[in-house]
């Protein structure tokens, strides 16, 4: 098993924002969090949904076009992983919802991405 899968997990039933508060009171030492949840509502965060990635030298790069193919390091069946602010928060599955939309049905949060400043 990678090192990635082995890291820490929060319970199955907090979400994003409840094990950041969680975790950012902890470090505090802050036993209430409800204070921390609340001035973090209104921020913008840039969500992106990653499938996989590669690299290529920028000759490759300049020869793509229209109906080429680019070989990612993830297989089909392979959780997308959910980063938020260029840092990893989650993983989960692909979802068809209604028409023909996208959606990610997570299935694991990892615990370790708030930074240790």
């Amino acid at each position: 098993m990678s090192e990635e899968l082995e890291q820490e997990q929060a319970p199955e039933n907090a979400t994003v924002v409840q094990a950041l508060a969680e975790e950012a009171a902890a470090k505090a030492g802050d036993t209430g969090n409800a204070s921390t949840i609340d001035a973090m509502l209104n921020v913008g965060l840039n969500v992106q949904i990653v499938l996989g990635q590669t690299r290529m030298p920028i000759a490759q790069l300049l020869k793509l076009s229209r109906g080429s193919i680019i070989e990612l390091d993830k297989s089909i069946g392979q959780p997308v992983e959910v980063v938020i602010n260029d840092r990893l928060v989650a993983r989960g599955d692909l979802v068809k919802l209604e028409d023909d939309r996208l959606g990610v049905s997570l299935i694991e949060i990892v615990k370790d991405y708030v930074s240790e400043a």
